[in-house]
């Protein structure tokens, strides 16, 4: 039997510092519409977070992601008229004071931000049949989520807001980018270094949504199954910590 190959080193455990890092990052990532600044993202910097995301989980380890980085003013007029269009539409499904809300939220950064970047999923990388899609067919659009989320994480540890653009249509989109049929758009990322990043989400301070009580979510066994009354109480507890911006 083939021993694993040595990898990254002090895999086994992580210091309470790494911990603490870890948990910063999570709780202070937020989605950047409107603060991004004009300096370049260094290509060192950049090469970090692709390969963050690159190092992302997939089924099968299919890796069915694939990055288009997006800087000709061209294309991303382009793509900012795709997004004029389907938030104009959008607005339109609202009514009343909650149209005049959505259409006074900033959505997008398609022009700020130095670099855009579409993250896709090429659906037949591997072939047809893949270890682990093969009951759950949609594994390969999942796994190029974690992708996004990798991506989007390392971003923020290097102190860089991003911003993701879905109100757009997805043949828009795919005509502007001249991606191929079996090939999904699954993320349109706006990226680069910001004024400041906000103490809470943007939409939560906008009155737009409110975080929901993570211990409704949490149930046993089934959809609507009971609930652990001690697990709830510590779910409370550090959920009110992490609205603090701590975690322990």
């Amino acid at each position: 039997m083939t021993e694993p190959a040595a990898g990254i080193q002090g895999l086994d455990t992580l210091s309470d510092s790494d911990r603490r890092g870890l948990y910063r990052v999570l709780l202070s990532r937020r989605d950047v519409r409107g603060q991004f600044l004009p300096d370049p993202v260094p290509d060192d910097v950049l090469a970090r977070i692709l390969t963050a995301a690159h190092f992302a989980p997939s089924v099968g380890f299919m890796q069915p992601w694939s990055f288009i980085l997006v800087r000709s003013p061209e294309v991303r007029g382009r793509v900012k008229a795709a997004f004029a269009k389907a938030n104009d539409e959008a607005a339109a499904l609202f009514d009343g004071d909650r149209q005049t809300t959505y259409r006074s939220l900033k959505l997008e950064g398609i022009l700020e931000a130095p670099v855009n970047i579409c993250v896709t999923c090429d659906r037949d990388r591997v072939g047809p049949v893949v270890l682990g899609r093969t009951h759950i067919p949609t594994m390969d659009l999942y796994s190029t989520v974690c992708a996004v989320e990798n991506l989007w994480l390392a971003a923020r540890a290097e102190g860089l807001g991003l911003g993701w653009v879905s109100i757009i249509s997805e043949p828009a989109l795919k005509d502007i980018l001249g991606l191929p049929e079996r090939v999904v758009p699954v993320a349109y990322l706006c990226i680069g270094k910001v004024s400041h990043f906000f103490a809470q989400p943007e939409l939560e301070t906008r009155g737009w949504r409110k975080r929901l009580n993570l211990a409704d979510l949490v149930s046993l066994d089934r959809w609507e199954g009971e609930r652990d009354a001690a697990l709830g109480a510590e779910l409370d507890r550090v959920q009110a910590m992490a609205e603090d911006g701590e975690m322990g």
